[in-house]
């Protein structure tokens, strides 16, 4: 693992990150905010995943997220999207598909599976990364996200509540199987078998979950791919359904932008914190 950059803020550091990934094949990147309580103790650990051709960079400095670590005393990891120039044709035709576009599945058709496995990535070889070089505290873990990235933390989390406590996703792609971007990408990395796609599908997760993790959803009422993409009705309804303790809230007036994100940020640091305050 090699550190290429540091910009301290709010007296803790914003570090960056580049290793090669034996799951991936192929190198990555990654970003951590480190807050200056984690000078003399282990800390939670809070994952990011962001959206659709996003980078560490990104989350880092439009979120706005890192005086409320700080003051919640949480280090938060910004894998990035996707592995990047893998040598895939076609890798970097499209904005939704290929580079910036994992959506954190293990692929497993031919074309994409040696590198595209972003799934056993981030919770597993990440994981184990991030708990060996950073003062991580390997029992406190949440997972959140934003767009693709709200679609990754709610999958990876729901797939693996042994490893994270916490859950939360802003204007989270909620029922891959039925939107286009979602389609498009479970075509590609998945095959046609829609058994396959439902295992990477939050609503369909959510009907056979039994462990109760306590998430968190945004939605802004303004959000331009609200009606054609994310389906927040349709987790709605499997709440309604299951009982799972999950928050949606519809935000006024808000869009898809990490304008959105940044007002609502603070809330969801808090609510992870407060399932992360104490060991099990």
């Amino acid at each position: 693992m090699e550190q290429t950059r540091s910009h301290k803020q709010f007296d803790g550091h914003n570090l960056y990150f580049t290793h090669y990934s034996e799951v991936c094949q192929s190198k990555m990147s990654f970003a951590a905010f480190v807050p200056p309580q984690a000078k003399t103790k282990k800390l939670p650990v809070l994952y990011y995943l962001s959206g659709l051709t996003c980078t560490p960079e990104i989350f880092l400095t439009e979120a706005q997220a890192q005086a409320h670590a700080k003051k919640h005393e949480l280090i938060l990891v910004v894998p990035d999207t996707s592995p990047r120039e893998t040598g895939i044709e076609g890798e970097n035709d499209s904005y939704d598909l290929g580079s910036g576009a994992s959506f954190y599945v293990n692929a497993t058709t031919p074309k994409w599976s040696r590198h595209y496995q972003m799934d056993t990535y981030v919770t597993q070889e990440l994981r184990l990364l991030v708990e060996k070089e950073l003062p991580v505290d390997g029992d406190r873990r949440g997972i959140f996200g934003h767009s693709m990235g709200g679609h990754g933390a709610l999958v990876l989390g729901l797939r693996n509540p042994e490893l994270y406590r916490s859950i939360s996703a802003f204007a989270p792609i909620c029922a891959p199987s039925k939107a286009p971007w979602g389609i498009k990408a479970f075509s590609e990395y998945l095959g046609a078998h829609k058994a396959a796609w439902a295992k990477y599908d939050a609503v369909e997760l959510l009907k056979t979950a039994k462990a109760r993790i306590p998430i968190l959803v945004d939605q802004g009422t303004d959000d331009e791919f609200l009606a054609s993409e994310l389906f927040t009705d349709e987790l709605e309804r499997t709440v309604k359904q299951t009982g799972h303790p999950v928050t949606i809230r519809r935000q006024e007036g808000y869009d898809h932008s990490y304008f959105f994100i940044s007002t609502f940020i603070a809330d969801h640091l808090a609510f992870h914190a407060e399932s992360l305050k104490s060991p099990r």
